[in-house]
């Protein structure tokens, strides 16, 4: 039960074929790479369709990650620092996706402002291993995440743009 807008965003994004995690040496340099041109590709087409949201990069081994994310509503850019770590049994494990300055302003949310993605993305993480990975991550569980709760924080006063704060 897939609309078909995601359908054609699943479509953009390559499907990674290596089944390795940060303690498979060399075959997590080969995930990696698979990683990035997952990502390059997921953000051409996302810049190609003008709906360029987010930015990461990773430390030197490829465990950790964080860059930023950004949602536009009434024509004000709000931008929060996105951050998570590779589990040790990725890619079995999705990864936990932080936004730390929400932290406990919303109640889907986990301690240390990781989004909860318990109840739909997670299943669908759990039948596509080893296919799916960081893009994905941001494709169906950032991205709708941030499409939900963002306007909700913004409608109740708790998330304020930069531009309308008291000085």
């Amino acid at each position: 039960m897939v609309d078909e807008a995601t359908k054609k965003t699943l479509a953009a994004i390559p499907l990674l074929k290596t089944k390795a995690g940060p303690r498979d040496a060399d075959l997590w340099v080969q995930r990696l790479k698979e990683e990035y041109q997952a990502l390059i590709q997921y953000v051409q087409t996302n810049k190609q369709a003008d709906n360029d949201w987010f930015r990461l990069e990773s430390n030197q081994e490829g465990t950790r990650w964080f860059g930023k994310c950004w949602y536009y509503d009434q024509l004000k850019r709000y931008e929060f620092n996105v951050e998570f770590d590779i589990p040790v049994t990725y890619p079995t494990t999705a990864p936990e996706i932080a936004i730390p300055e929400l932290d406990g302003k919303t109640a889907k949310m986990y301690r240390g402002g990781r989004i909860c993605l318990t109840d739909h993305f997670k299943p669908l993480w759990a039948r596509n291993v080893p296919k799916f990975g960081i893009a994905q991550a941001m494709a169906l569980g950032l991205g709708p995440w941030l499409a939900v709760e963002i306007p909700d924080l913004i409608a109740r006063g708790v998330v304020v743009h930069k531009d309308d704060q008291d000085s």
